[in-house]
């Protein structure tokens, strides 16, 4: 089937106005933006080709009557098949008789085929009408199918709605298409009134109007132009470009209003990403100086956009705030809303919702948790329905046109579980990370939601919560930070205590620690598992200070802010993140034996709380020997992770023998490194376990100003002084 779709290039001054009709009935508009179209499919059709025209509902009566006449003038009739009884030509519904129009149509059918309708076209208004979804027939449609295949001589006219598909059988009848969707730019010009041009203001051009309705069709444009109220010559052409947006927003679509940069705080980089890749190239296509210049700009605009990240950071509220940038609509779709268990239906649903963002463009499209259906393909299980959905979201994408202000963003937690044809150029081309937000980004958030609900944030609580939420979230997964909907959630429960207790004065520390609590509260611990925890944490923490690689000090608490623990020691980042040196790893296989001997040390026993202690410490010491070839004097230099599994076993149980007892030695002397460093500073474990048992949580800075007031003192030797960079 050849499909042939409008396009071309004319260089036009917009803005003069006496380019512009002083009147333009629906017809004339559709003669202005397809006429050559339509001529070529009123020559297919007198040399007895059968043509389909793709088209909304409400042109389908405009472009018969232009085809009609085009035809007439030759001699060739037409036959319309629409349901509706005449008093000459095919008749209806026998008298007496009562049918729905599609028994009627099919009836009508009939009689055509099957009657003296040579030298005429035969018109099918409502082909589309025979379908329900891809290749699924109705009732009727299994009945017409082989009227439609009886009589080859018969030369066809159908219409198709571009909201469904035809199934095969019945799109094969047409070997040459006519898609007349949307509204060439170039033709723009021809369809507005210099009335209705003044409207928008004098500065205002068809070129600057045409990123608005580029979706209509020309019948729909007539409509919503005579209809737009206000002064000549406006100031700005707000108001009117208020009414067009209101009447062009179809479906499930809706306007957003989520600035980029007042609503969402922080994220930097992704705002830049957005604003230099397209946003900007964007703003230079509407200042373009002619259409050759608008068509090279638009060709370096990615259409696809994957938003990936984990769950919770504001991948779709980018996406509202992206669309709210270029003023479109937006409609945000889950997977499952596109599934059915109908054959073809999830495709028809697809194929819907495209239509209605072209229709209503500007627009975007957001599949939110994209990966639910468009995994790569021969890795999911499932019905099969999402491999279908995965090529007919490939077909709709590609049959974009460049001058469609049309985008769809895909939001994932796992990107690299997408299909690979999604990510090719011309589709999902243009991939951005919405990570955890980082300290810039969480104190922006919460200044944003200080603001929205009247928080009154003092400078240190500010602070503090921007401080307290660098960890895990308490009580989820583990590697789950904090995000956004969690700094929310926080903000709203610190609203709904102000609320309940009629307070206006400002947000301290305190209400922040509270707050935080009342996330996640895990049974409380009696007083013996504190000190058993504050004895353990204590331990790690001397280790940290007295191993000369280890990292700064950061924070020392009992309290169960980070998710599976009881306590914690916090470190700041190696300032160094790209060398790891052996001493590193063996420093920190010491701190990780911390706990553990502190116990033994001060309690005589142990508590399991150390088994993932021990874990850690075992993975590090194999990575060592195993993989890096470290840590054993005894053993040359060897990757025993990247042998083959041959060589493995000719190496036999001697050699194996030889690599775990290679891990046992590293394991064993940092563990009696460890024992004699906590030994020979016994005085500050203890005191350091009493501090947290008093305090609950001691910030580094603190720590030397508490065990002065116990009479302690830090060995100048220690590593506490040494501050990240």
């Amino acid at each position: 089937m050849h499909d042939h779709r409008t396009g071309g290039l004319i260089q036009l001054s917009m803005s003069e106005p006496q380019k512009m009709p002083d009147d333009v009935t629906p017809l004339d508009a559709v003669e202005a933006s397809f006429g050559e179209l339509l001529a070529e499919a009123a020559r297919r059709l007198r040399s007895g080709m059968p043509v389909l025209v793709e088209c909304d509902k409400d042109m389908t009566v405009f472009v018969y009557k232009i085809l009609r006449d085009r035809l007439k003038k030759d001699g060739i009739g037409c036959i319309y098949l629409d349901g509706q009884e005449r008093k000459s030509g095919v008749a209806g519904d026998p008298a007496g008789q009562s049918r729905s129009l599609m028994d009627s149509i099919v009836g009508q059918l009939r009689e055509a085929v099957r009657g003296l309708v040579d030298g005429k076209v035969v018109v099918l208004p409502h082909l589309d009408l025979l379908t329900v979804s891809q290749q699924d027939l109705t009732t009727q449609g299994r009945e017409v199918v082989p009227l439609l295949h009886e009589n080859p001589e018969l030369v066809w006219l159908g219409f198709n709605d571009p909201s469904y598909t035809l199934p095969p059988v019945v799109a094969h009848l047409f070997p040459w298409k006519a898609s007349l969707v949307g509204i060439p730019r170039d033709r723009i010009v021809k369809l507005v009134t210099r009335r209705e041009m003044a409207k928008f203001g004098v500065d205002f051009s068809p070129i600057d109007l045409y990123k608005h309705v580029s979706g209509l069709n020309p019948v729909r444009l007539r409509k919503i132009l005579s209809r737009i109220e206000g002064p000549d010559f406006p100031d700005t052409p707000r108001g009117a470009l208020s009414q067009i947006r209101q009447a062009t927003v179809a479906g499930q679509l809706e306007i957003p209003h989520v600035d980029l940069d007042k609503d969402i705080g922080g994220y930097s980089d992704v705002k830049k990403h957005l604003n230099e890749e397209i946003l900007d190239i964007l703003a230079r296509r509407d200042h373009a100086p002619n259409e050759e210049s608008r068509q090279r700009l638009e060709r370096l605009i990615p259409r696809g956009i994957i938003f990936w990240g984990p769950p919770g950071t504001g991948k779709t509220l980018f996406a509202k705030a992206f669309a709210t940038s270029l003023g479109a609509a937006v409609i945000v779709v889950s997977g499952p809303e596109l599934k059915s268990k109908w054959v073809g239906q999830s495709e028809s649903n697809l194929r819907r919702i495209f239509h209605q963002a072209r229709m209503s463009a500007p627009s975007v499209i957001v599949f939110d948790e994209i990966d639910s259906f468009a995994v790569k393909r021969g890795t999911y299980l499932g019905s099969g329905a999402e491999h279908s959905l995965v090529n007919q979201l490939l077909t709709e994408m590609d049959g974009f046109r460049r001058e469609e202000l049309v985008f769809v963003i895909g939001t994932t937690n796992f990107a690299e579980s997408l299909d690979p044809a999604l990510l090719r150029p011309g589709r999902f081309e243009y991939q951005l990370e919405i990570p955890y937000p980082d300290e810039e980004a969480r104190r922006s958030i919460l200044q944003i939601y200080d603001k929205t609900w009247g928080l009154a944030f003092s400078r240190e609580a500010l602070e503090k919560a921007v401080d307290r939420t660098r960890h895990n979230v308490p009580g989820a997964a583990p590697g789950t930070h904090f995000s956004g909907d969690h700094l929310q959630a926080l903000c709203r429960s610190l609203a709904r205590e102000r609320l309940r207790a009629d307070r206006t004065s400002d947000t301290t520390p305190s209400d922040i620690e509270s707050a935080l609590t009342a996330m996640h509260r895990l049974p409380k611990m009696t007083p013996a598992e504190q000190r058993v925890v504050a004895i353990h944490e204590s331990g790690h923490a001397l280790a940290t200070l007295m191993t000369p690689n280890s990292p700064p000090l950061r924070r020392i608490s009992l309290q169960d802010d980070v998710v599976g623990t009881s306590g914690y020691v916090e470190c700041f980042s190696r300032p160094n993140r790209h060398v790891t040196t052996l001493g590193e790893m063996l420093d920190r296989i010491c701190v990780l034996m911390g706990g553990r001997e502190a116990e033994r040390m001060l309690l005589g026993d142990v508590s399991l709380g150390s088994t993932m202690d021990i874990q850690m410490a075992t993975h590090i010491a194999r990575e060592l020997v195993e993989v890096h070839g470290l840590g054993s004097e005894t053993l040359a230099p060897l990757n025993v992770r990247g042998a083959t599994t041959e060589r493995q076993d000719i190496w036999g149980i001697e050699q194996r023998d030889r690599l775990d007892s290679a891990i046992n030695t590293i394991l064993d002397l940092q563990r009696l490194r460890c024992a004699s460093i906590l030994k020979a500073h016994k005085d500050l474990v203890e005191a350091l376990a009493e501090i947290l048992l008093e305090k609950q949580s001691i910030e580094a800075a603190e720590l030397s100003l508490q065990l002065k007031g116990k009479g302690k003192e830090i060995p100048v030797s220690s590593s506490l002084e040494r501050r990240p960079l």
